[in-house]
């Protein structure tokens, strides 16, 4: 799902990829590259080329109990049209874990 400058919105105006529009489809692009769906959204930048870099959190392995399944957070780069240009998995961890 790309998002066309040269598309227009309802009043006009030229679709610009906002951070919610970003997100959007960084999780659905991935969703369908990795046949995984992403379980939460941990951060969203913008990048200095114009796209947006999304975090998102994936289970990669469901244990009993669940506090004990495998996540994973991957960085997922959109350019400044949507489209997925880069993905990477930064780390993998415990569900019951957290950070300090």
């Amino acid at each position: 799902m790309s998002v066309d400058s040269n598309d227009s919105s309802s009043s006009g105006k030229p679709v610009k990829l906002t951070a919610v529009i970003a997100i959007r489809t960084a999780t659905e692009q991935f969703g369908s590259l990795t046949g995984r769906a992403p379980e939460a959204v941990t951060g969203v930048r913008a990048l200095p080329e114009g796209g947006w870099s999304v975090l998102v959190d994936v289970l990669e392995l469901e244990r009993v109990p669940a506090t004990t399944s495998i996540m994973a957070t991957y960085r997922v780069d959109v350019d400044a049209t949507g489209e997925l240009f880069a993905c990477e998995r930064l780390r993998r961890y415990t569900r019951g874990t957290t950070d300090m």
